[in-house]
């Protein structure tokens, strides 16, 4: 993507910000009702995001030749950071609810913001790619998330694994991939439904972000929090490009690979983590850390990318 202005990279990418900060400053003030936010933020994940994934599956080309180079690119990269962190936990001995947390914060992504700057940067067409994108790591990081933060607590990995494979993005990806390989259209106004509710989602859920973080908990395990998300922002997206060109991947491709892994950590992390028994507190700081921080390192990484 070379040549992409810096200034056009900072207006695409600065309202995702202003929505992350305004949710936030919504919920502190109260506005408009602490009930709003865990129903809004559970109408996005079951209905709004799903249709957004869904409809950009179906009518995505996946007979694109460099589709299979770039999912195996994002797998590179998911081994690699994983391999290096069990390695890591291996010297340092860390129990399952520190290592749980530690491998969500450089693995798991804030797919709100992903889509939103991927559609601001590169339109319909990066929007394919990163939904292509979304049903491979969707459910790997969910995975690899469960079995880190189980690790030796005696809950049967089976019976753990059940709610991913409930997982409703997991389930859209899937039905989209299904339906664009069975030959079928969307028709009947099925497809100005779901682009009213794939416009509803993003700054909706850019809106339960913000209300998420948890400025309170940046308090204490700095060490912790400063490398985590300096590997997750900075390392992990250099290693994404490194994959990208020994892959030799279109630019659009790279760039769409290496926004993906230069996202900070899901706020979803910070549930899962409870009802794994996790180190909260830690979870809790590294997604509003890395948020925070993704303000300035998602601009200067995708404009280093743009000069490439």
């Amino acid at each position: 993507m070379k040549g992409i202005p810096m200034s056009y990279i900072l207006v695409s990418l600065w309202p995702l910000f202003i929505l992350i900060v305004a949710g936030h400053a919504m919920q502190r003030s109260g506005f408009p009702g602490a009930g709003f936010w865990p129903g809004a933020e559970r109408f996005n994940y079951f209905v709004l995001f799903p249709a957004l994934l869904f409809s950009s599956l179906a009518t995505a080309p996946l007979d694109s030749p460099a589709l299979p180079r770039l999912l195996a690119a994002a797998l590179v990269v998911l081994g690699a950071v994983t391999a290096g962190l069990v390695v890591a936990c291996r010297f340092r001995r860390w129990p399952a609810a520190r290592f749980g947390v530690l491998l969500q914060g450089l693995l798991r992504f804030n797919t709100y913001l992903g889509l939103a700057a991927v559609s601001g940067l590169y339109g319909k067409e990066g929007m394919v790619l990163a939904a292509v994108i979304l049903a491979v790591l969707v459910p790997a990081v969910n995975l690899l998330s469960v079995l880190a933060l189980s690790a030796g607590n005696g809950k049967h990995p089976v019976a753990l694994l059940i709610p991913v494979a409930k997982n409703p993005l997991i389930l859209a990806c899937l039905a989209g991939v299904i339906f664009n390989l069975a030959g079928l259209e969307l028709k009947w106004g099925m497809d100005k439904l779901l682009s009213l509710l794939a416009n509803t989602s993003l700054p909706l859920g850019l809106l339960c972000v913000g209300a998420a973080l948890k400025l309170d908990e940046l308090r204490g395990q700095g060490a912790a929090l400063i490398g985590n998300s300096l590997i997750r922002l900075i390392l992990v997206p250099a290693l994404a490009f490194l994959s990208a060109r020994a892959l030799a991947l279109p630019a659009i491709e790279t760039a769409v690979l290496v926004l993906f892994f230069a996202l900070p950590t899901a706020p979803t992390s910070y549930v899962l983590t409870r009802q794994l028994g996790g180190d909260s507190h830690l979870m809790a700081g590294i997604i509003t850390f890395q948020t925070l921080l993704s303000a300035i390192s998602l601009l200067l990484v995708m404009a280093a990318l743009a000069q490439i």
